[in-house]
């Protein structure tokens, strides 16, 4: 069950964001991940958080974390993986709102792969300032009627800018 997250889940949460960072990017040393976790556990509880939960156990297994339109990183624990979970929130997000944003490491393929096959588009390439990796910017919109009179991803471009920037752990 997909739900919005609560304060009391914070270690859980924290937890899961410290161990997948390691595990996904072992291309960049564990010690980044946990020299920067006490400062990204304030910043998840500023977040915009939706959370996976096990039903029978009424464990978190997942979450997705969005400033905006800018998903900060989709988290799945390990053991918890494969199982569509992060397809799942990524769903629910795609419901809430008509255009996201994200960067992911181009060393992460599979994040990558997840990402194109869920209709998001590379929209330019950069480097992560804090940790020198080169990083994809992507974006994923749903249909525009012809009338809208906004680009599509107009708020994605303002965000690529700024939301990231001096973040660590996007």
């Amino acid at each position: 069950m997909i739900r919005t997250f609560r304060k009391a889940e914070i270690g859980r949460v924290a937890d899961i964001w410290l161990d997948t960072n390691q595990r996904a990017h072992a291309f960049i040393s564990a010690q980044y991940w946990e020299e920067h976790f006490e400062e990204v556990k304030k910043l998840l509880l500023q977040a915009e958080l939706y959370v996976y939960e096990e039903e029978t156990r009424h464990l978190v297994q997942g979450f997705i974390g969005l400033d905006g339109d800018y998903i900060a990183g989709i988290f799945v624990a390990d053991g918890a993986q494969s199982r569509g979970i992060g397809r799942q929130l990524l769903e629910h997000v795609k419901r809430l709102k008509g255009r996201l944003c994200l960067k992911v490491y181009q060393k992460n393929a599979r994040a990558v792969a997840f990402y194109v096959k869920e209709s998001f588009h590379i929209r330019n390439e950069g480097v992560d300032d804090a940790t020198g990796e080169n990083e994809y910017f992507m974006i994923w919109k749903k249909s525009f009627t012809s009338r809208s009179s906004e680009s599509p991803a107009a708020s994605c471009d303002s965000i690529r800018g700024s939301v990231c920037k001096n973040r660590e752990g996007c």
